[in-house]
């Protein structure tokens, strides 16, 4: 196999909000819309998609027909106490605080509208036994 593309697609019956959401607060273009499904891409690395999906729609099996569950969006910036001012200041739910973690990550985790977490992470020096491990 040689796959042209990975991504996310977000089961949702709030395709318009969270549109808004990703394309406002993560930088997303939208490459295409219909009312049940959309394609986003990354402003910034094309590379970078995710898609939203009426989790009704009968593109999907009718036994798997249900919102998006359990998942958690890993967003790597370069500057994450800029990026956390930022969404604050946009009113953006903080589900976790900013912080700095021994295994060398500062991050905090915000959620988007259908409940689905964002950890938006800067990768910094690990410490402690961390420091030991990633030599």
């Amino acid at each position: 196999m040689n796959p042209q593309s990975i991504y996310p697609v977000i089961g949702t019956d709030q395709i318009v909000v969270s549109r808004d959401f990703y394309t406002r607060h993560f930088d997303f273009d939208i490459v295409f819309e219909a009312d049940w499904y959309v394609s986003l891409k990354s402003r910034s690395n094309p590379a970078y998609e995710l898609a939203l999906l009426d989790y009704r729609h009968s593109s999907l099996p009718e036994a798997y027909r249900q919102p998006a569950r359990g998942v958690l969006i890993n967003v790597e910036v370069s500057d994450v106490d800029e990026v956390y001012t930022q969404l604050k200041e946009n009113g953006l739910p903080v589900i976790l605080e900013l912080r700095s973690e021994a295994w060398g990550q500062r991050h905090f985790i915000t959620r988007d509208p259908n409940g689905i977490l964002i950890d938006v992470i800067q990768n910094i020096a690990p410490t402690g036994i961390y420091a030991e491990q990633y030599k």
